[in-house]
Parts: C-alpha cells; structure tokens; sequence
C-alpha cells in the first residue's frame, strides 16, 4: 500500500513537473493570443491546410508538430500570400508558411527558420512545350504571384510581360485557358496540382539556369517559416525541433505523404546563400538524403 501511493505521488509530480515545464514555455513568448500559436497560411496543398482542427500539408504538419511539442495550441489563420508577411510583421500573427523561400531581404523584417525542405524554381507550362531556360520566357505571358520573392528577377527578362495573381488557383486557371503561357509558382504546390489534374496536359520543368544574376529564380531555394523579430527565441525553439526532425529524416517521412519523396527536396545541392547572413560564417545546411 505505501509503495504504491508513493508511486502514485512520484507519477502525480512527474505529471505537474511536465505540465509546468509546457505551461512556461508556452507563456514565454509574446503572443498574439497567450497559449496559444496564430500561424498564418494560405491553404495551398500541399503545403498547408487546415482539417479536423489541425494543420495538414508539409509545411503545416510540421508546424503542428512543433506547436504540440511546444504545447501551444495553434490558432489558423487562412488568408492570401500577400498578407502573410505583413500580418507577421504586425503582430496580427506569429508564424506564417506556405512554402515561403529564405532569401536575405526576408531576413531583415523577420527572423527565418532553418529549412523545413529544399527547391528549384521552374515552369508549369503545356505538355507540348520543353521550357526549362530563362531565355525561353522571352517574349513570353508568364504568371506568378503577388509577392513572391524573384518578381524583379521576372521582370528584367527580356520583352517578358508579367500577370501578378493573388492565388495560385488564379494563375492556374489563366494558364489552363490559354491567356497565359506558363506560370512560376512554387513547385510543391504546382507539381501536387498537375499530379492531381492529368487531364490539364501540363507539366513543371525546373530551371536547367544557374544564373548568378538571376539566384531567386534559379539558385538552391530553402522553404522557411517566418516568424516576428521579437519572437527570435521562439524562432530557435522552433529551430531545435527542426534540428530533431532532421536527424530522424522525419521530414522526409512526412514529405512522402505529400508527394516529396525524392532527395531533391532534403539534400541541399547548391550555394548556401544563409552563411555569414541570419547564420554563422561556417553554418551548414541540414540534410536527409537516401539512406538517412
């Protein structure tokens, strides 16, 4: 009988110890609303998406993943692209993702993740068409998305006329209608839709380019979440359980859900363009190729 309620009353502290430890972590972060993580993300599959009271997709299983073990409960916030970064900014949020790409200007009015997965930008186009080069957008109708990070790079190609869209639906829909030649969006998201839509007759090229003029469209891209610079420390809780996910190839357990299975999506091949900017000189990229 003693032994047993002393095991019971080692259980019952274990339990509030443990209880305690996620009830302080959770209440130290400025918070948009206190326990509680507002993540802003626009639904696009399969990066995000919101289902029976979690987050779904790549980017956002994992950030469910690291809410739960943060022991904040998440707050979804949909809402488009172009509004994410600003509503982080502002402290409306205090996450955004949608497979966002690290670039060093984002690093200035956020403090960025460690890679949940790695990319190449290319061309969603016809199936009757084989563009994989910058100069094949030359004179071209090309669609993107308001705010995306390589519009001025679009924008300096030669005789090249631009559409911004809001959405990617958008996009996808002018091109499927022929107002449009092709569209640049983000490859997860543009590879998922042509896999789920065989009867559009497209396909998605990425860029055979290493242009060093052109590094947002045709360098090494890093899918991030953005956090609110005052939350840096949040930022490196974030950064841990990511390290964590890594080590395992969790990520790309989860990213074979999704269809990101082969090692383009988790071995960085490619500048590292993050070193001696939002981290130390010598940082390494992290990587899960085959076999772990």
């Amino acid at each position: 009988m003693a032994l047993s309620l002393s095991r019971r009353m080692v259980t019952c502290a274990l339990l509030a110890g443990s209880f305690m430890s996620l009830s302080s972590i959770a209440n130290a972060f400025e918070l948009a609303e206190q326990g509680k993580l507002t993540v802003a993300f626009t639904g696009d599959m399969p990066g995000s998406g919101w289902q029976d009271g979690k987050l779904v997709g790549y980017d956002g299983e994992i950030m469910q993943r690291i809410a739960d073990k943060l022991g904040l409960k998440i707050q979804p916030a949909l809402m488009e692209w172009s509004g994410t970064i600003a509503s982080v900014q502002s402290g409306r949020v205090d996450v955004m993702l949608g497979t966002m790409g690290w670039t060093e200007k984002r690093t200035k009015i956020m403090t960025l993740s460690e890679p949940i997965h790695y990319f190449k930008n290319g061309i969603m186009q016809s199936s009757k068409t084989s563009w994989d080069k910058l100069a094949d957008l030359e004179g071209k109708k090309i669609g993107t998305i308001t705010g995306f990070s390589f519009v001025p790079e679009l924008k300096s190609i030669k005789d090249l006329q631009l559409s911004l869209y809001d959405t990617s639906d958008a996009a996808v829909r002018d091109l499927i209608a022929g107002r449009i030649d092709a569209v640049i969006g983000d490859p997860p998201v543009i590879s998922y839709a042509i896999k789920q839509n065989p009867d559009w007759n497209m396909h998605f090229l990425a860029f055979t380019d290493n242009s060093p003029d052109f590094p947002l469209l045709t360098g090494l891209g890093q899918v991030v979440y953005g956090l609110n610079q005052k939350n840096d420390d949040l930022r490196q809780k974030m950064d841990a359980i990511i390290a964590d996910m890594w080590k395992t190839c969790e990520m790309k357990e989860i990213g074979a859900r999704y269809g990101l299975s082969s090692d383009v999506w988790f071995k960085p091949v490619g500048q590292n363009f993050r070193a001696g900017v939002d981290r130390r000189a010598d940082y390494k990229l992290p990587s899960c190729a085959a076999g772990g």
